[in-house]
């Protein structure tokens, strides 16, 4: 795989640092013979493949690109390189534009005693810690690699991580087959909003952008949040400070201007998250036979999250406002569906002026009202 360095942004993070910290750091994957992994990694992409036909038909949302962005079952260091990929491509203007202040700012002598490779380790601290965490995820954004090949003409690719589903369905002591087949049934949703809706990634990607473009962050902040998320995984966190008393990354940057584009992204991410939820439910029924079970114990478990150390950091890096987005979005889904029908939910995919709102989606009669009102007479 090419390097993750180069030329762009040299002193702010190490991107060869992160991947080889996350590497270093990151925990075993659950116990499994290397029969058994085969196994596990053959019925994953079985599942995926099946979960096309299952999740057009239930959503409608036909498309022939998905053959184009491939799926990717992956281990945990494999997450880590193809998220760092990830995050390269998407941060590159804000790091380039951090990195012309640095001259300027008055604790540049520090920053520059700090380097990149302090915050290169930081940043893979926090990647082995969620490497762990995560069961699938459609990556959108990240450049094809050699190892990680992504789709043409900008597509992206699907990525399940192989040990995270079985340690979760180990932990769940749920059906190892359907729970798989459960997981795959939502990230296989979201490769097809992506591909049945061509405008939807460069929507995505200008918001992102135009976001990154407002921010005015010191570079010395900036680092100072990656050191306050890698204290919290090394027990740092000073003694008796509130759960809610961190500051999460997005709150770096919130002015009026950003504040109205995070507003769209956050509605954005609602609905897909939401609307992903929403598939793997309605599927369900009908090819997983455990999915009430499955269901049930996974909200209790993303519900409950886990230790003390994770409240800190969920809230650090903006994961409770993800929880939040499943649920809010997936409300919203099923609400316009029980109004107007799959169909009529469908005419949120038409244009950028189509998705919901941020208060639409708190209140999706008023997206209904909207979208679907009578031309005057």
């Amino acid at each position: 795989m090419t390097g993750f360095g180069g030329t762009a942004s040299p002193g702010m993070v190490d991107w060869n640092l992160a991947v080889a910290t996350a590497t270093r750091l990151v925990r075993p994957g659950p116990d499994v013979s290397r029969d058994e992994a085969r196994s596990v990694v053959a019925e994953l992409r079985r599942h995926a493949k099946a979960s096309e036909g299952h999740v057009r038909g239930f959503t409608r949302m036909g498309t022939e690109d998905t053959h184009d962005t491939p799926v990717l079952v992956v281990d945990r260091p494999g997450w880590v390189r193809a998220n760092v990929a990830g995050f390269r491509e998407i941060l590159k203007p804000l790091l380039e534009k951090m990195q012309e202040r640095r001259g300027n700012n008055p604790g540049s002598a520090v920053l520059g005693a700090v380097g990149g490779k302090v915050t290169g380790v930081e940043l893979g601290m926090l990647l082995s810690f969620l490497s762990s965490r995560v069961l699938g995820q459609y990556e959108t954004f990240a450049p094809a690699a050699r190892d990680l090949p992504a789709g043409g003409n900008g597509g992206g690719r699907l990525l399940l991580v192989a040990p995270n589903i079985v340690h979760v369905e180990r932990e769940l002591d749920v059906e190892p087959h359907d729970f798989r087949l459960w997981v795959c049934l939502h990230e296989e949703t979201h490769r097809t909003q992506f591909t049945a809706v061509p405008w939807l990634r460069d929507h995505l990607e200008g918001e992102i952008q135009s976001f990154l473009a407002e921010t005015d962050v010191d570079p010395m902040t900036f680092l100072e949040r990656i050191r306050e998320a890698a204290q919290s995984l090394a027990g740092g966190r000073p003694e008796g400070e509130e759960e809610d008393g961190g500051r999460s990354f997005v709150e770096l940057v919130q002015t009026p201007a950003q504040r109205e584009i995070l507003g769209r992204l956050t509605a954005v991410m609602s609905l897909l998250e939401g609307h992903a939820d929403y598939v793997m439910d309605g599927v369900g029924p009908s090819v997983v036979p455990t999915v009430a079970e499955i269901r049930e114990k996974f909200q209790q478990r993303r519900a409950k999250g886990a230790s003390r150390l994770d409240v800190a950091l969920r809230k650090l890096l903006g994961l409770d406002a993800k929880l939040r987005q499943y649920r809010d979005g997936e409300r919203f889904v099923r609400a316009v569906v029980e109004q107007v029908g799959v169909d009529g939910f469908n005419r949120v995919w038409t244009s950028p002026n189509t998705l919901p709102t941020k208060a639409e989606i708190a209140k999706p009669a008023d997206w209904v009202a909207r979208v679907h009102r009578r031309p005057e007479a």
